[in-house]
């Protein structure tokens, strides 16, 4: 299974790649494996300050809907509105072209905290 090593991670299964104080966040291979086709993707509003844990978005398959949760606090900056039109990206490329949005983070520091590849892949082993 792929994990990539520039991510974090947290124990829900959402990835975040840190640049600046810009994360991209999106659900992580393991995730969208057990999910199998996603068919619906629910993004969060622009502008919305969320707090780490917060449900934030919702990704639907066949056979669950399922809550993206905020990986750290922040701003709701961008979203990916290709995974709403095409929501099979998130199975295709979950590390890629299927993000699903990005925060201005709120605390630096919360990202330390996240799983890093090692620790991650432990988790799901």
């Amino acid at each position: 299974m792929t994990v990539p090593a520039d991510l974090r991670y947290s124990s829900s299964h959402e990835w975040l790649r840190l640049d600046g104080d810009i994360a991209t966040v999106g659900i992580t291979a393991h995730a969208q494996e057990a999910l199998t086709d996603v068919v619906f993707v629910e993004l969060p509003a622009p502008g919305s300050n969320v707090d780490a844990g917060d449900p934030t978005a919702v990704v639907e398959s066949v056979k669950a809907a399922s809550d993206i949760y905020a990986p750290v606090a922040g701003e709701v900056i961008d979203l990916n509105l290709e995974v709403e039109t095409d929501p099979s990206l998130v199975n295709s490329d979950p590390y890629g072209n299927g993000w699903l949005f990005k925060l201005r983070v709120r605390n630096p520091a919360e990202v330390g905290e996240l799983l890093d590849a090692t620790a991650y892949r432990a988790l799901i082993s």
